[in-house]
């Protein structure tokens, strides 16, 4: 792999979005479910599970509509603002 390819590679990973459910917090409610436009969270067990990160656009739709506070969007190393 060139030392572009590698650089890009990186970067990509550090622009790429993660999510944290925190389940102790969750009420179940599915709110960040049915807000996700891209579908990215689906509930299983109760509990809301990332199944498809890929699609994720980090719009934080999920995150500013849980009223519980138990889901977090970061990109990168740092919390998105």
């Amino acid at each position: 792999m060139s030392k572009e390819a590698s650089a890009e590679s990186k970067q990509d990973s550090d622009q790429r979005p993660t999510i944290e459910v925190k389940e102790e917090w969750c009420k179940s409610c599915g709110i960040c479910v049915a807000v996700c436009p891209r579908h990215v969270l689906e509930m299983q067990n109760g509990i809301p599970v990332v199944v498809k990160l890929e699609s994720c656009t980090a719009c934080e739709l999920c995150e500013t509509h849980c009223p519980d506070f138990a889901i977090c969007v970061t990109c990168g190393r740092r919390k998105l603002e």
